[in-house]
C-alpha cells in the first residue's frame, strides 16, 4: 500500500502550525490578523458566522490567497500576512492553514477547534433568526 492515510497528513500540517485557541485568535483578529471561514455556506447557516470573518470557502481559498493568482483577494497582496483559518471543528482549517503556508503564507494558522471552539469560548457569533 501506498501513500500516507489522512491522521498521517493532518499530523504533518498541525507540526507545522503554530495554531491558536480560541481567546488568541480573537485577539489576533483584533490585532489585524484576517479571520477566514472555510465552511460551506449551508454549514455557516445551521452553525452561525464569527462577525467580521471574511467567508472564502475552502475550494477556492489558495487561488483568493496566492499573492500572484490574478483570482486573489485584494487584501492578499503579500506573503506575511497574518491569517486564522477557520472551520467546524478545526480538521479541515488545518489541512488548509497548512496550503496557505506552502503557498509562501508563512503565517498563516487555524483556530484549534474551530468554530465550536469560538462558541463554546463566548466569544461572538451571529445566528439565523428562524
Amino acid at each position: 500500500m501506498s501513500g500516507r492515510g489522512i491522521d498521517e497528513i493532518l499530523a504533518e500540517a498541525r507540526g507545522r502550525l503554530a495554531r491558536l485557541d480560541a481567546d488568541q485568535a480573537r485577539l489576533a483578529f483584533a490585532e489585524g490578523a484576517v479571520l477566514v471561514d472555510i465552511r460551506p455556506a449551508a454549514q455557516r447557516a445551521h452553525e452561525g458566522e464569527i462577525p467580521g470573518a471574511l467567508i472564502v470557502e475552502r475550494n477556492v481559498l489558495e487561488w483568493r490567497f496566492d499573492p500572484r493568482s490574478a483570482a486573489r483577494l485584494p487584501i492578499a497582496d503579500r506573503y506575511d500576512l497574518p491569517v486564522v483559518v477557520f472551520c467546524s471543528e478545526g480538521y479541515t482549517s488545518s489541512l488548509a492553514a497548512a496550503a496557505l503556508q506552502d503557498l509562501g503564507l508563512h503565517r498563516a494558522t487555524d483556530l484549534a477547534g474551530g468554530f465550536q471552539a469560538w462558541k463554546a469560548a463566548g466569544h461572538p457569533v451571529t445566528t439565523l433568526v428562524g
